[in-house]
């Protein structure tokens, strides 16, 4: 699929300004810029911000009010309960507080609810338990900020509700709950409002221990480990409590997460950003779509290495079942593109299909748009009902689109990049025709063609180990702080491409003073024939280290040939 490659305007007297001041190099100096760093505070913010630069917690709305209730219920052991969201955020939320609250003596209990049989954040049924166990306070995270009813339910039965959550608020009123602590309240006061669920739970949870000798700070890598999974942005307060998080993750002293990173194959390994999104998140979070996420929070609590093995284990084998259900309704789903799909008609890909999983329909959606470059909906039938999860492309705003599309839906929500949704089995052909004409006025051609922003064009000559231990320091990378991006133009490949791996390759490209390695391991040869042709490079810089010799590589990401 051809990409097109947008490389940002350099800034040349900025950049050098910064450079000096700071003494990086000009490169780097650039990248800072095209980040909105723009002056030499901000950039040693960013580039060395530690805790001591994190935020207050007690600037969060209502936090003093929700601490206060909280040591109330532990002076007079009442009952508590924690109820968590089921993906990685909310699950690694729920475990921090717990743990926590438990050190604090508090008679409290941990609730996750099934994907598949509750749905999505707080449920009556799980209020009307909670209340047979006379639980007089329930602390939500990660969810509860639409949670009007439920929250009613819970008053009435004598139930206190604090709610900690960090998603938009869709309407201007609020569950009537004791307190609500969500840096998007309007009236909120909390200068980043990008938190993560789990940071919310963090900076309720350093209020209650305030003033004690807890160290509160174990916990990040809890933290790390949530914010990472929730793709949450990595900018501000997030960056300093994901890179302090990943120094805690690699030195745990949580059994739980010791043995999630054995069985993970990251044993000994520096674990980064990547390890949490590829390799550690996805266990976890398997659990919530084909599993039981309380046994995801149970690995995440327990002090048993026997037991977290054992949970580990299960996780593992959870998210290889996951990838089989995956990869079948993935199949499915593309025999169907190929029967019902017209692409010449079609700017938004709905596809429904009888027992497809509801707990992976997202995953899928995601692989159909790697595929085809379209906005996604895919909806798991079950009877004369569906559930559907659906992803989007950049300049389609998809909640707006399916709100337009409220006459047809069940129920719905989401924001600008995803969406889930209820929907009838005999509405689907009348929703697909109406997202279609909504995204027909907005989608033109040049919307079906990914994008590449590039930071900067750069010559091979200018990759060296110094600038690469410079590079480290934008980390932790993620959304709105992606890793850089270089392109060179006019190489010359020394070599025809060496297939490596399942679908990857390898060359060797030289400009005539500098001759460097690119590799790619999913993109198959993007087209190239011979040796000796000229090409235009977009890529991430690294080194190779081999045997105690390090070597500079290519992390390619697209290619052109040179006509």
């Amino acid at each position: 699929m051809n990409k097109i490659w947008e490389v940002k305007n350099p800034e040349i007297a900025l950049r050098e300004s910064l450079a000096n001041s700071l003494k990086i190099s000009p490169i780097t100096a650039q990248l800072l810029i095209n980040r909105g760093i723009t002056d030499e505070l901000q950039a040693a913010h960013f580039l060395y911000g530690d805790m001591r630069s994190a935020h207050d917690p007690f600037l969060l709305k209502d936090i003093k009010k929700a601490r206060d209730r909280i040591k109330l219920a532990i002076s007079k052991s009442e009952k508590i309960l924690v109820y968590g969201d089921y993906d990685v955020d909310g699950i690694t939320g729920a475990a921090l507080l717990y743990t926590v609250l438990k050190h604090l003596k508090a008679d409290v209990e941990s609730y996750v609810p099934n994907r598949l049989e509750e749905g999505y954040g707080l449920n009556k049924e799980a209020v009307k338990a909670a209340r047979k166990k006379k639980t007089s306070l329930i602390i939500t995270v990660d969810c509860g900020i639409s949670a009007h009813e439920e929250v009613r339910l819970a008053g009435s039965l004598g139930i206190d509700v604090i709610i900690t959550d960090h998603h938009e608020i869709k309407i201007d009123s609020l569950p009537p709950a004791h307190a609500i602590i969500n840096p998007l309240q309007k009236d909120c006061a909390y200068p980043f409002k990008h938190l993560a669920g789990v940071a919310v739970a963090y900076k309720l949870a350093q209020t209650l221990v305030e003033k004690t000798h807890y160290p509160i700070e174990e916990h990040l890598d809890l933290v790390a480990l949530g914010t990472v999974s929730d793709i949450s942005r990595q900018q501000g307060e997030n960056r300093i409590l994901t890179k302090c998080g990943l120094k805690r993750l690699n030195d745990t002293k949580k059994k739980g997460l010791r043995a999630l990173i054995e069985v993970s194959g990251l044993k000994g390994k520096n674990i980064s950003c990547a390890h949490i999104g590829f390799a550690l998140g996805p266990r976890i979070n398997a659990m919530g779509r084909v599993g039981s996420p309380e046994l995801a929070l149970e690995l995440l609590l327990t002090d048993d290495a026997n037991e977290a093995k054992l949970l580990a284990e299960r996780l593992n084998a959870e998210n290889r079942s996951r990838q089989r259900i995956e990869s079948k309704v993935l199949e499915e789903a593309l025999d169907k593109i190929k029967i019902e799909v017209n692409f010449k008609d079609t700017r938004v890909i709905v596809l429904a299909g009888e027992n497809w999983h509801p707990g992976v329909v997202g995953i899928v959606a995601n692989r159909i748009i790697d595929r085809f470059y379209r906005p996604t909906i895919i909806i798991a039938l079950d009877g004369k009902k569906g559930k559907g999860s659906g992803r989007s492309i950049d300049g389609f705003h998809l909640f707006d689109a399916i709100t337009s599309c409220g006459e047809w839906l069940l129920d719905f929500g989401g924001h600008k990049a995803a969406c889930g949704l209820a929907i009838e089995k005999k509405h689907i052909e009348k929703f697909r025709e109406q997202i279609n004409d909504i995204a027909s006025r907005i989608i033109d051609q040049e919307h079906l063609s990914p994008r590449l922003s590039v930071d900067q064009e750069i010559k091979l000559a200018d990759l060296n180990e110094k600038l690469i231990e410079e590079l480290a320091l934008l980390s932790p990378f993620g959304p709105k702080n992606p890793r850089p991006l270089f392109i060179s133009r006019n190489l010359v490949l020394r070599d025809a491409p060496k297939r490596i791996g399942k679908n990857g390759f390898k060359i060797w490209v030289t400009d005539g003073n500098a001759t460097c390695e690119a590799i790619s391991f999913k993109d198959g040869s993007m087209g190239m024939s011979s040796a000796g042709e000229k090409v235009h490079l977009v890529y991430t810089p690294s080194l190779n280290s081999w045997q105690g010799i390090s070597t500079m590589q290519l992390d390619l990401k697209d290619i052109k040939t040179v006509f």
